[in-house]
């Protein structure tokens, strides 16, 4: 089991962007699908973003158009690309390894990153 780390959070302006990093510590060819996930206070954690080895992502609805994940299977590595940020995307954010189809995490979770969007 790959253990990941996240970073790239941070402190944004609304309208603002941001782009998360996760990196693993093996290799991530073979995982089929990869998600970011965030925690806001008070709330379950929620699927942001997944993609599949193929390339095909999927989104929630309140970030559709503005982020944007990605994956460098060479580089073991997932990205979130984060624009115009508002203040409900404040969270902390977390990546995993994830259920084909329904994106249900299944690996450990990680310390995650914190996602502050504040005027």
């Amino acid at each position: 089991q790959v253990q990941l780390v996240e970073s790239g959070g941070g402190l944004v302006q609304p309208g603002g962007s941001l782009r998360l990093s996760c990196g693993a510590s093996g290799s991530i060819a073979r995982i089929y699908a990869m998600g970011w996930y965030r925690q806001a206070p008070g709330k379950q954690r929620e699927l942001v973003a997944g993609i599949t080895n193929g390339g095909t992502a999927k989104y929630t609805d309140s970030v559709k158009g503005r982020f944007t994940i990605s994956r460098d299977n060479a580089k073991n590595s997932v990205y979130l690309q984060m624009n115009s940020l508002k203040p409900e995307d404040t969270a902390i954010y977390y990546c995993n390894t994830a259920r084909m189809g329904d994106y249900v995490p299944f690996g450990s979770w990680g310390q995650g990153t914190q996602v502050t969007v504040s005027s």
